[in-house]
């Protein structure tokens, strides 16, 4: 179920092999990753989505697909063309859901990932706009001012959405709204019966038209792969701190608990993620666990780590605060890693708040820095390896 709800929310990111405007491009790179692996890795940072999928034709899509984290649907020939309707194929990955499942996700997405630069937010942001705000469909779109022409049969100039003889400033015209083609969502009930992402009450989430960029030709592509190293500047940020402080449950491990026959927890954890933090403190940069939780798998996996660790804890900002002042730490030379609203005040007291890519969105929203990898898969990792490297380039 959805970590935030209990409707389920299947992601559907259609992907076939042929391209005609350029060809080979669910495939090609952007800031050194294929556009497929984009779409899901955007799918698998945003909270409210629970299930992602590939419908493609071509294997060596569905192999990096998979690879990212995606379950793949084997698209048949008769949906392989590209004259055939996203909805065709979105119904189709519905069809064979519900046969895996025993029922339909209450909502489904349509992701495109010819649009590289999608939030996580914002596909979180479509979610609940039909969820919580009641609409029966949504899609994102980016505010525009522009002033817009058509050429008539003779070829002059017409005005579109304007009058030629007034031109107003652009903070006295209503904005417009381009639709990006990025995400969609609908209530699947709705969707079967119309057999069209349009139906109903029609939702708009606004996206920033800074993430806009839609591939559709090779200048388009130039344009993204040159935009691409400002917006995947934070997996090249140098994080210069001289501790680092994590939750536990959804940081360390996925979230969730192993029960067993006995009654005890267990959990899992990355291999990964225990070399990084031996890498850390190996440079000699502490990492403390700071964990609501009392339970001995806490205690257990600080020891192994050979981290410090203060769990039972009922006011995590409280506690963090007199450990910073017994160790003699700078707060604006600390990282927090949290994933859940018990982080916040936490995260607010250190100059280095840090998200895990699955965090609830208002945790990813107050963090200076949104890890790529979720809880439990690589996340620890990845900020000491950020960590290590301005340690690195300080002591250089």
């Amino acid at each position: 179920m959805s970590q935030l709800d209990s409707a389920r929310v299947l992601a559907v990111v259609p992907a076939r092999g042929g391209s005609k405007g350029v060809p080979g491009k669910n495939l090609i790179e952007v800031g050194d990753e294929p556009l497929i692996t984009r779409a899901v890795r955007a799918l698998g940072r945003a909270s409210r989505v629970d299930d992602i999928v590939v419908s493609t034709d071509s294997a060596e899509i569905g192999a990096v697909a998979a690879d990212a984290g995606a379950t793949v649907f084997p698209r048949p020939a008769e949906l392989s063309g590209d004259s055939v309707s996203s909805e065709a194929v979105l119904l189709h990955c519905l069809d064979i859901f519900r046969e895996q499942h025993g029922s339909d996700p209450d909502v489904v997405l349509m992701v495109q990932c010819t649009s590289p630069f999608i939030a996580a937010e914002t596909i979180d942001g479509v979610v609940s706009s039909i969820l919580d705000e009641g609409w029966d469909c949504a899609f994102t779109a980016a505010r525009v001012h522009e002033f817009l022409w058509r050429r008539d049969g003779s070829g002059a100039a017409v005005a579109v959405n304007h009058s030629a003889e007034v031109r107003p400033l652009r903070q006295e015209r209503e904005p417009e709204f381009r639709e990006t083609g990025a995400v969609y969502g609908m209530r699947t009930t709705g969707f079967r019966a119309a057999k069209h992402r349009f139906f109903g009450r029609i939702g708009l989430v606004e996206m920033p038209a800074s993430h806009a960029v839609e591939i559709d030709s090779h200048d388009d592509l130039a344009i993204a792969r040159a935009l691409a190293a400002g917006f995947d500047s934070s997996l090249g940020t140098d994080v210069d701190v001289d501790a680092v402080v994590t939750d536990f449950d959804g940081v360390h491990t996925d979230d969730r608990a192993i029960v067993l026959q006995d009654g005890t927890e267990g959990v899992v954890v990355s291999r990964s993620d225990g070399a990084g933090v031996a890498r850390l403190l190996a440079a000699g940069i502490p990492l403390m666990i700071l964990s609501v939780e009392q339970n001995p798998v806490v205690a257990a996996r600080a020891k192994k780590l050979g981290a410090q660790v203060l769990h039972g804890v009922g006011d995590k900002a409280a506690v963090l605060k007199s450990w910073l002042a017994e160790q003699r730490l700078d707060p604006a030379r600390v990282a927090y890693v949290g994933n859940d609203l018990r982080d916040l005040d936490a995260m607010a007291l250190v100059g280095w708040p840090v998200a895990v890519g699955d965090a609830h969105p208002a945790v990813r929203q107050a963090a200076r820095l949104v890890l790529t990898k979720v809880g439990g898969a690589g996340a620890v990792r990845e900020l000491s390896d950020l960590v290590l490297r301005a340690y690195e380039r300080r002591n250089a």
